[in-house]
Parts: C-alpha cells; sequence; structure tokens
C-alpha cells in the first residue's frame, strides 16, 4: 500500500496546472466553503465527488445533495450530487455543477452597443469508487464540461483519481487526488488551451474528548513555484464543531485566496469562512459565508438528505 500511495503522488506531481474553465475550482457546496476548500479526505458528503471521487466509497443508502451560490454581481452557481451502491460491483456517483455568469451588453470595436448576451460554464460528472485494500478506497471519475461566451463556445473531456485511506482506531483519513485532467474537445477560437489540473493532499481528524473534526488539504501541489515552501503555501483547514445532534458550526480559512486578495498591506479576513449546518428530521440545511476582504462576501446555501 506504501509504495502504491508514494507512485500516485510521485505520478500526479509532474502534472502543470493550467488556466481554462477556472470555474471547475469554486467550490458551490456550503459545507465545503465553510471548511476553508479542504475536503479531499471527507467521505460523508455526496458533495465530495466534486473535491476526491475515492470519498464517495464511505457513503451509505443514497446520499443527495443540491448547493446555490450567490456570486459576485448577477453571476451564481448551482451543483447537484447523488451517489448510491451497487452491491457486489460498487458505488457509483453523479455530479453536476452549473455557473450562471449574467447579462453582458454587447459592443463593437468603435464602441457602437450591439445587442446583449449570456454566458454560462456546465460541469457533468460521473464517478466509480470501491475498495482496494483494508480501510484503503480509490475513485475514478470522467465528465464533459461545457462553456458558452456570447457566440464562442469550449467543450472538454475531464477525469479525477483519488485515494482515500481511513485510520478508524485514530479517527483518522489521509487521501490524494488529482482533479481536473483531461483535453478540450472544442475550443474558443481555435487556440487550445489546457485544463486547471489540481492535485491535492488531505487529512482530517475527528478529536475523541471534543465534538471537533479538523481538515487540512494541500492545493496545487502540481503547480511550478519559486520554491518548495512556496509550493507548499497552497494550503487551507477548517474545523466543524458538533453542538448537539442537531446543530453544526464551520470555521475555514484557504491561505491563497487570502493572498489573492490582499490590496496593499491589507486584507481585512479575506480566506476566512464561517457556516452553519442544522439538521431537521432527514435533511441538512447549510449555509456558509466566505469573506473576499474588500469585496463583497460569498453566500451559500445548500440542503442534502438521504434516501433508503
Amino acid at each position: 500500500m506504501q509504495k502504491l500511495l508514494t507512485i500516485f503522488f510521485l505520478m500526479t506531481m509532474s502534472l502543470v496546472a493550467q488556466s481554462t474553465f477556472e470555474f471547475l475550482r469554486v467550490d458551490a457546496s456550503p459545507r465545503v466553503a465553510g471548511l476553508g476548500g479542504s475536503f479531499v479526505a471527507a467521505n460523508d458528503d455526496a458533495d465530495v465527488i466534486f473535491s476526491n471521487p475515492a470519498g464517495i466509497s464511505f457513503l451509505t443508502n443514497t446520499p443527495v445533495s443540491f448547493s446555490y451560490v450567490n456570486y459576485i454581481l448577477d453571476v451564481s452557481m448551482a451543483s447537484l450530487s447523488a451517489s448510491k451502491l451497487f452491491p457486489g460491483i460498487g458505488r457509483f456517483g453523479l455530479g453536476v455543477k452549473y455557473i450562471n455568469e449574467g447579462n453582458f451588453t454587447g459592443a463593437d470595436e468603435f464602441g457602437n452597443t450591439l445587442s446583449d448576451f449570456r454566458c454560462g460554464e456546465t460541469q457533468f460528472k460521473a464517478a466509480y469508487s470501491n475498495v482496494l485494500d483494508d480501510n484503503l478506497s480509490y475513485g475514478v471519475s470522467g465528465g464533459l464540461v461545457y462553456s458558452k461566451l456570447a457566440d464562442y463556445s469550449s467543450s472538454a473531456l475531464t477525469f479525477d483519481v483519488g485515494l482515500n485511506y481511513s485510520i478508524p482506531s485514530e479517527r483518522i483519513n489521509i487521501a490524494f487526488v488529482m482533479l481536473n485532467g483531461g483535453t478540450q474537445l472544442s475550443t474558443y477560437s481555435g487556440a487550445r488551451e489546457s485544463l486547471p489540473v489540481d492535485v491535492r493532499v488531505g487529512i482530517s481528524k475527528r478529536l475523541l474528548y471534543l465534538p471537533l473534526k479538523f481538515y487540512f488539504d494541500l492545493h496545487k501541489l502540481n503547480e511550478e513555484s519559486g520554491s518548495f515552501s512556496d509550493r507548499l503555501s497552497n494550503f487551507s483547514f477548517g474545523g466543524e464543531f458538533s453542538l448537539g445532534k442537531a446543530l453544526r458550526f464551520r470555521l475555514g480559512y484557504e491561505n491563497e485566496k487570502r493572498k489573492e486578495l490582499k490590496i496593499g498591506n491589507y486584507a481585512g479576513l479575506a480566506g476566512f469562512s464561517v457556516g452553519l449546518g442544522l439538521v431537521i428530521s432527514t435533511y441538512n440545511l447549510n449555509y456558509a459565508y466566505s469573506s473576499w476582504g474588500e469585496i463583497p462576501g460569498l453566500h451559500r446555501f445548500g440542503i442534502n438528505t438521504t434516501f433508503d
């Protein structure tokens, strides 16, 4: 098992992330956002399909999750995910993510007003996960991404590969994932671009004597940087407090986001997030607020449930 993990890590470290279809990096789930985007080692939510397909192997019954993001200006995003076990075969998952980038007024090179147009991008994803060894699960997913920008469009095939190793006696999960591999099928204007490949490592730990589960992720480990320490600066972490059986409180921090949103020497609360979860019967209602410093923050809402 140790050899397998080493090979997986070295293989994905050689990949270089690029810049088209950047919406794939945005978390729609309020639970994920409330934890600062640290969800690689999660295994108890259908939305893990967007963070690490290996995590769906630990799910039970048939969970379904819907999320909505009130983004900047009139931009909005929504996602839907579900998972189901097929005995003797493995667990499958489906996910859809859509971002509506709003209405725009067209203009030519002379400034003359043209007709209005809309922009939007969609991701369809199907995943499969199964047990590879004791407490070790693997997951793979494939998907189609489509982007429409006025009269231009682009599409791509994507794939994810992940591992999730559980240590039940220590209440620890360790996970690895490569997200958004693949290639464009069609381009906007003839110029081919690479996808935003993202190699991540994550760990989660549920404390023994406190109702707290802690998450920590390293992001973009495949991207070139000035030094090894710079590469490790793309980290995030979060904590989920269980306040009784019906209430969850979440705090998160994303270091890269804080650096990006810093204006001069001021960053405010950029990079920090808070979230709440409320359990009502068989439904989980979730909310998260992510601060962007001087820019208005993001509000995310979601609901999930599980069918027998």
